[in-house]
């Protein structure tokens, strides 16, 4: 381990930056050295975690102060690139939330900056930190399922609708940073569709199309206009299938001994009992910040670093333009 402690400071106090302030400082105590938001308003609420925590409206402070080593950027998306190089220029390492930047240019240019000055920046894909999905990669690599063969995701909810960004870009990257975490490689073809109902150019509804070597398939359907919550992971490979479903209570992950083989030129299904997986209880969101300050203080790599983050930018870049492509198209008829 290193010799320098890990200090955290957070930027933006919004409804995710109070859930990384509330579990920051139940996690590292005294070491959360400073939260800053633009808002005044947010200090009450951060006083209610704790009135020891350090509140400000000068950001500035998380740049200039030497004590601080990491820093959590929780502000809205069009700024991350403004600030997580500000940040990287002042010799801190950085935990952005997703999406890392909104171009692919800069966020090629953190990517850079970050290994010129050694230093950490990671993405706040948290997801990756779920311990279901990390015991999901195990068995998947072990050859549990088989062969790799397709994949689907259902992020669906009744949820707050947004303003600034579409569905796509608000649910999509947690679904494609772990369809590429699990298949460990970029999709070769990129389409998508989407539907805008309740704002003009704001998408409610989107799937998504992925194809990956080695014919390996995928989708992503994601939409806040939706009955019910569901989150479902499903994994499908030639001798068996997993099942992520978040949204249940219990029982999270699943294996399904389900499939076909071929027997004397004929195709045959097999189909037995589903067995529940063990994995551990620990929150995503504590997981990624312990993973964070561990990264810091033993100078490791981050599992969602900037170049992971920089791929599934490219995804959701390719799926936008494959929309809105095939909008222009449609509109001639």
């Amino acid at each position: 381990m290193s010799n320098q402690e890990f200090r955290l400071a957070i930027l933006g106090c919004g409804r995710w930056g109070f859930n990384h302030v509330r579990t920051a400082f139940n996690l590292f105590g005294e070491r959360l050295a400073l939260v800053a938001d633009s808002n005044p308003a947010a200090a009450e609420k951060i006083g209610k975690i704790s009135p020891s925590i350090h509140f400000t409206t000068d950001t500035a402070e998380a740049f200039s102060n030497p004590a601080i080593n990491g820093v959590i950027v929780a502000t809205p998306a069009e700024t991350h690139y403004a600030i997580a190089r500000r940040l990287l220029e002042a010799g801190k390492n950085v935990l952005v939330e997703k999406p890392i930047t909104l171009e692919l240019d800069e966020a090629a240019d953190l990517v850079r900056l970050s290994s010129e000055k050694r230093l950490k920046l990671m993405v706040g894909h948290v997801l990756m930190y779920h311990p279901a999905v990390l015991k999901l990669k195990e068995l998947v690599d072990a050859g549990k399922i088989g062969r790799l063969q397709y994949i689907y995701s259902n992020r669906l909810n009744f949820g707050t609708v947004r303003t600034e960004e579409n569905i796509l870009w608000s649910f999509a990257p947690h679904d494609i940073s772990i369809i590429q975490f699990l298949t460990g490689s970029k999709p070769q073809r990129v389409s998508a569709r989407g539907a805008a109902f309740l704002q003009n150019n704001i998408e409610d509804s989107t799937v998504t199309y992925l194809s990956f070597p080695g014919n390996v398939h995928a989708h992503v359907f994601v939409s806040w206009l939706h009955p019910f919550k569901e989150q479902r992971l499903v994994v499908i490979g030639d001798k068996g299938m997993m099942v992520f479903e978040d949204s249940a209570p219990k029982e999270k992950l699943r294996f399904y001994p389900k499939g076909f083989t071929a027997q004397n030129g004929t195709i045959v299904k097999f189909d037995g009992d589903f067995e529940v997986i063990a994995h551990g209880e620990g929150q995503p969101l504590a997981e990624e910040q312990l993973h964070f300050a561990r990264c810091v203080e033993e100078d490791k790599q981050p599992l969602t670093d900037g170049k992971h983050a920089l791929e599934v930018l490219e995804v959701l870049k390719a799926a936008e333009k494959s929309m809105k492509e095939f909008q222009i198209l449609n509109s001639q008829f």
